[in-house]
């Protein structure tokens, strides 16, 4: 955009360019980091409580990760859960619908023909 010297009535617009460059940049940089860390950020018991869809209590919690249901990480004593592992196991909870099973048995039936006894 501008020669190698810059007059001085161009310094203006020479710094409103660059100041336009730098925030470009910036805005990048920054929407590469928010999606980086939404899809794999950690959580600590109080953003997974307000993260999960029901807003469980504590020991609830502490109760799922007793039985080995939800998956953690734990350093030390403190206990980590991994977003992107929370979405997958929230995932992982669906449930047919009656359609979708009344689909799944039809095409049971048919791909096994009548049972004889």
């Amino acid at each position: 955009m501008f020669s190698e010297q810059i007059s001085f009535n161009e310094l203006p617009q020479a710094i409103v360019y660059l100041i336009q460059k730098v925030e470009n940049l910036e805005a990048l940089v920054a929407k590469g980091q928010s999606e980086t860390r939404e899809s794999d950020r950690w959580l600590n018991l109080k953003e997974f409580q307000d993260y999960h869809p029901d807003h469980p209590a504590a020991p609830t919690i502490y109760a799922w990760v007793g039985q080995r249901l939800i998956p953690y990480h734990k350093k030390g004593k403190k206990l980590m859960f991994l977003k992107s592992e929370i979405d997958l196991w929230l995932k992982q909870g669906r449930r047919k619908t009656s359609a979708e099973i009344q689909a799944e048995a039809a095409e049971f039936v048919a791909k096994k023909g009548r049972i004889v006894k």
